[in-house]
């Protein structure tokens, strides 16, 4: 982790380096533009100059006089002046285009003006560059400073994981144990507390019975009814009956209930 902090910051780093580089590379000076023409070339500028302010005059007055008629459909006269100026559009894309003058004097004038526009607009661009630059170095620092407080609350949640660990670590064998033997004496009491629940039950619901109920239950054995009256092997069940037991004889297949009494039971037949 600490070799990728150390590239990051390489990273972010170089291009500092690089910018401040830039910065500080001494903008060459100004080169002076101004040159002047001699009378000489300013007078064949003139003239040349007149020559095609007269040869385009011509060309007006010749357009003028070619116009149509004004008796002509409005809709006809936009058709063909529409024509007209494509053809025209079509003749200056085809054309080549010429020096208005071949004075090497007036083309250096001309040229030197127009390096002094270009020198403008990369200035201008150069200055929109450097703005820029400084927007994005202020950009470039508030990331580095918010990368650093990330980074820091990193190492803090880093520094309180490994502290945790070492603490469970530390516990002892003794105090595990402890804590086994208090679990499982909750254990022991939750059970305790259950049977008794049970046993309370139990005792509501299917009572043990008593000395009388077993001395009538005596009297009344299945087995004594079977032999005594086979043609009516039938017993009545009362309250004197301990449920369970007559359950037990009924599910295990010693007894059989009447078929159409409930209340009665008799002894299976085994012969």
């Amino acid at each position: 982790m600490r070799s990728n902090e150390v590239t990051l910051q390489q990273e972010n780093e170089q291009p500092l380096d690089k910018e401040s580089e830039v910065q500080d590379t001494p903008v060459p000076p100004a080169i002076p533009f101004y040159i002047e023409c001699s009378e000489a070339a300013q007078a064949q500028l003139f003239n040349e100059c007149e020559e095609q302010f007269a040869q385009l005059e011509m060309l007006q007055n010749e357009i003028i006089l070619a116009e149509p008629d004004s008796d002509e459909n409005p809709q006809e006269q936009s058709v063909n002046r529409l024509m007209a100026v494509a053809a025209e559009l079509k003749q200056w894309q085809t054309r080549q285009p010429e020096l208005l003058s071949t004075n090497p004097e007036v083309l250096l004038v001309v040229g030197a003006e127009e390096l002094q526009k270009l020198n403008s607009q990369l200035e201008l661009v150069l200055s929109c560059s450097q703005a820029k630059r400084d927007t994005l170095r202020e950009t470039l620092k508030r990331d580095q400073k918010w990368l650093e407080k990330k980074k820091e609350v990193l190492r803090a949640g880093t520094e309180h994981v490994v502290k945790q660990r070492l603490e469970n670590e530390r516990l002892s064998e003794h105090s595990v144990l402890q804590d086994t033997k208090k679990k499982i004496q909750k254990m022991k009491d939750y059970q305790n507390r259950l049977m008794e629940t049970l046993a309370d039950v139990l005792a509501e619901h299917f009572p043990l019975p008593t000395q009388e109920t077993n001395a009538d239950k005596k009297e009344k054995l299945l087995m004594n009814t079977t032999l005594e009256t086979p043609h009516d092997p039938y017993v009545s069940i009362d309250e004197t009956f301990w449920p369970p037991y007559t359950e037990m004889l009924l599910r295990h297949g010693i007894a059989q209930r009447h078929p159409e009494d409930c209340f009665k039971i008799r002894l299976e037949t085994f012969y």
